[in-house]
């Protein structure tokens, strides 16, 4: 799932004085897009903003608005050229705030800039990364950087918790499944029984992503028909070449379309059967499916 700023925010806050650095808008080539975030406190950094000269001012200035009262602001437009020794080409738009309370959740938020920032759930006008600056009083769509994609993992074997474990903070979002009783002791999974599971593979949304990796090839089998009946836009199965053959002479014998199937699942050319290895190769086709080619 990707990082959790407000978690960051809230452990700052806890201890010491810290502001927000936001990404308001972007025009042109910039280093991250609109919605990145990053915590400021008075020794710390947490998240970046694409690093450089940008950062380096954004964080100066994150670091004297620590002395306002909470609530305060300021909006600044930065030319990503000569002025910053950058040569990007391009702009954006930053807002830095003293923050004073932080939101629930990971979404956008509407923001009225007044004395003190409010932040309410909401719709309003995306802000531009150039052109006349916010003032108090005005409202605006906070923006979030990337939509994460959906990936429903079944399986929490060895190659289930690597990639788990390498997942944080990346644009995903995983809804992790196993039906034996020991995975409950592994955080973030899901105990559901084995109908259950299928019956959430064929209910996985459009887009969405499967990944199958179980420790039983009879429930392998199960969730890939499941959700190769369903819609989801990307079907992975572990296995090998045998295993696939297998699989797709099953399937074709029950009339399932299978040509959204992925099997070996991984991106191809990555040798490797260590989980880590089966893990990072994974996680890169999952990435790749949010911006297909």
């Amino acid at each position: 799932m990707v990082a959790d700023w407000t978690h960051a925010a809230r452990t700052a806050l806890a201890g010491e004085p810290a502001a927000l650095v936001t990404i308001l808008a972007t025009e042109g080539s910039a280093p991250r897009g609109a919605g990145a975030r990053m915590v400021v406190t008075a020794n710390g950094l947490h998240g970046t903003i694409g690093g450089g000269a940008l950062e380096h001012q954004a964080a100066a200035q994150a670091r004297a608005i620590l002395a306002l009262p909470p609530g305060s602001w300021r909006v600044q437009d930065y030319p990503l050229g000569p002025l910053l020794g950058q040569c990007c080409g391009g702009r954006v738009r930053l807002m830095v705030e003293r923050l004073a309370q932080v939101p629930d959740g990971d979404g956008s938020f509407a923001v009225t800039l007044g004395e003190t920032v409010m932040r309410e759930p909401g719709t309003a006008a995306p802000l531009a990364a150039r052109g006349e600056l916010p003032v108090a009083g005005a409202c605006f769509l906070e923006p979030v950087e990337t939509d994460a994609l959906p990936v429903y993992l079944f399986g929490a074997g060895h190659v289930g918790r690597a990639i788990a474990a390498r997942a944080a903070g990346l644009p995903l979002h995983i809804a992790w499944f196993d039906a034996r009783p020991e995975a409950a002791e592994t955080p973030g999974v899901v105990l559901a029984s084995e109908d259950e599971m299928v019956a959430c593979a064929a209910a996985a949304p459009q887009g969405a992503a499967v990944a199958i990796l179980t420790h039983d090839h009879a429930l392998d089998y199960r969730l890939t028909a499941a959700a190769l009946g369903g819609k989801a836009g990307f079907v992975g199965l572990i296995g090998s070449q045998t295993k696939r053959a297998r699989f797709l002479s099953r399937l074709a014998g029950e009339g399932v379309d299978a040509s959204r199937l992925t099997c070996p699942i991984g991106l191809p050319g990555i040798p490797g059967k260590e989980p880590e290895v089966i893990a990072i190769a994974t996680l890169g086709q999952l990435l790749a499916l949010r911006n297909p080619a």
